[in-house]
């Protein structure tokens, strides 16, 4: 399709339709993801041929479609959002930063809402400001609303508001949260991790696996060789044992593995002491984080840290896991995993069997979605333990 440009005369420009923006302003009216492309792409296909049309006539396009397809309520909050309503968000510092529906959906969804419910509730938020025309609110305001609205709502009510409660008083506390992420190897811990530091923009993140690779650079194999071998096979460099013999107790795996993991103990400590006295927030994610180490962590008043086990409950599902990050990563070497697949599913129950003893909570990795709202339940139950304040103490 020829690209179509859209016309501003007021201020005399030309820039491209492009569909990413035209969804992005559907879903700012409260439509979802999936029936906003729907209307972008028919709204696209309709003009295809056109070269240039005013905005004016496109949004009287994009009214048009709504009316027909999503009704009058929702085509008069288009027109409303379009009419100018450019909504500020007067933070407690006295800045204003403009108010971002994606952002606060992202913020409603870290108090473990799926994202359909946190979608709903910032559209019927961002209606009451729009109503009312008000152009800036303070973030107190906006955050007692949000928590008035989630009270109200049949399907969340008292308890998901006490969520919004808790977390909300954190974030203003100012403390920083370090998640412990543990699980042996292919379980999905990177991929959790990097969703959790990207939906709670956490900057540091730091793997155990990366910890090892520096100290193998510093320790030569012949010094230190159990360094210098995947944790699930540290056991072969025990004395009496090698690389050659075949079958292992589960005794021999976990001495082995236990071995390597409590040198890189003191690594992982300085990471997590950094992050304290430099008050950042850090997800730190690595086989090598044992359960009886996150147990003597977990107890600091200069941070939240909350440990969690990641497992995957079924031999089947950990081995399609495995065989799945060789096709998207083959750097990861799949075929050595699979190999060895028999320890790595016999260290992952000496991990959830020390986790099950020392009160952490495991986690099954499946759906990323809730896995996230799992985690994030987690994090709020270990909040509520210092965060037990008010609404209106909070805003």
């Amino acid at each position: 399709m020829a690209k179509i440009l859209v016309e501003n005369r007021e201020e005399n420009k030309l820039v491209p339709l492009l569909r990413g923006i035209l969804i992005h302003s559907l879903q700012e009216a409260g439509l979802s993801f999936d029936i906003a492309f729907e209307i972008a792409t028919d709204i696209r296909s309709e003009l295809e041929g056109t070269e240039v049309i005013a905005t004016d006539e496109l949004r009287l396009l994009v009214v048009k479609k709504l009316r027909a397809r999503e009704g009058e309520e929702v085509a008069d909050r288009y027109i409303k959002l379009k009419e100018s309503l450019n909504i500020q968000v007067e933070q407690r510092d006295g800045q204003l930063i403009p108010f971002s529906r994606h952002e606060y959906q992202q913020a409603l969804e870290a108090i473990a809402l799926t994202s359909t419910e946190a979608m709903e509730i910032v559209a019927a938020l961002y209606k009451h400001l729009i109503d009312r025309r008000i152009e800036v609110v303070s973030s107190r305001h906006l955050g007692r609303l949000t928590y008035r609205y989630l009270r109200q709502s049949s399907e969340l009510g008292e308890d998901v508001a006490k969520r919004w409660l808790v977390w909300r008083d954190f974030v203003n506390d100012g403390r920083p949260l370090i998640l412990l992420l543990g699980g042996t190897s292919g379980c999905g811990k990177s991929t959790i991790a990097t969703m959790l530091a990207s939906r709670l923009d956490i900057v540091r993140s730091q793997s155990t696996d990366m910890l090892r690779e520096v100290m193998r650079t510093m320790m030569p194999e012949q010094l230190l060789p159990i360094l210098h071998t995947s944790s699930f096979r540290a056991w072969t460099t025990l004395p009496g044992t090698g690389a050659e013999m075949t079958g292992v107790s589960d005794n021999l795996l976990v001495s082995g593995f236990r071995g390597q993991a409590d040198l890189l103990t003191v690594a992982i400590e300085a990471v997590v002491k950094r992050a304290l006295r430099e008050r950042v927030s850090l997800i730190l994610e690595g086989v090598h984080i044992q359960p009886a180490f996150m147990e003597q962590l977990v107890e600091s008043d200069d941070a939240i840290i909350v440990p969690i086990m990641l497992g995957v409950m079924k031999r089947k599902q950990l081995h399609q896991r495995i065989r799945g990050r060789g096709r998207d990563a083959p750097q990861r070497r799949s075929e050595r995993y699979l190999k060895h697949f028999d320890e790595i599913w016999r260290l992952q129950s000496y991990l959830l069997s020390g986790a099950n003893k020392s009160g952490i909570p495991i986690v099954v990795n499946g759906d990323k979605e809730a896995v996230f709202s799992e985690i994030m339940r987690h994090v709020i139950e270990v909040l509520e333990k210092d965060f037990d304040r008010v609404a209106k103490d909070v805003f």
